[in-house]
């Protein structure tokens, strides 16, 4: 019984050191945010092109009816195109958490309640994860050979949520929160 109320204490205090910290950092990316048209523009889904089409099989099975291609060259291949599509997710990844921050700003700042944004917003957060973590699982069996990996849901997440920012940032705002 000792150890279980111990637990609590220590976890309480944990999480009551925790909190303002978190607090802080989200007040703090928020300021940051150039919530401009300019810079919501600059976040189009063309930089996440090439991913979409990095892992597709068409590359591999050209090169496989290429003679001199051996079976240790496409492995080679697949561990650079794995290493170079985790970099391209990493990249999408923080702009959807850019986005999704500054939609967040954009409804604390807001006059009127938005229940059907901050909805959508918990949806979208939520299939990006999700995606996010079936990609790496995919990935890592594309990495042997056993898959391929489709990353256009999770690009077409960011561009929603991109394109609702959009909505929420008029053309002439000069500098966001």
């Amino acid at each position: 019984m000792e150890l279980v109320i111990g637990i609590s204490v220590v976890t309480c205090l944990a999480l009551g050191l925790a909190l303002p910290l978190l607090l802080r950092k989200v007040a703090v990316s928020g300021a940051r945010l150039p919530l401009t048209a300019e810079w919501i523009d600059e976040l189009s889904i063309e930089r996440y092109r090439p991913m979409i089409r990095l892992l597709d099989g068409e590359d591999l099975e050209f090169l496989r009816s290429q003679p001199g291609f051996t079976p240790k060259m496409a492995t080679k291949l697949r561990i650079q195109r794995c290493q170079i599509f985790r970099e391209y997710l990493s990249c999408l990844n923080a702009d959807f958490a850019r986005v999704s921050a500054a939609i967040k700003v954009l409804m604390l700042q807001s006059r009127n309640d938005r229940p059907d944004l901050a909805a959508a917003l918990v949806r979208h957060q939520a299939t990006f994860i999700w995606g996010r973590a079936m990609v790496q699982c995919r990935l890592v069996l594309y990495r042997w050979g056993l898959c391929g990996v489709d990353v256009t849901n999770l690009v077409q997440i960011f561009d929603t949520m991109r394109l609702e920012l959009r909505t929420l940032v008029p053309a002439a705002l000069p500098m966001g929160a």
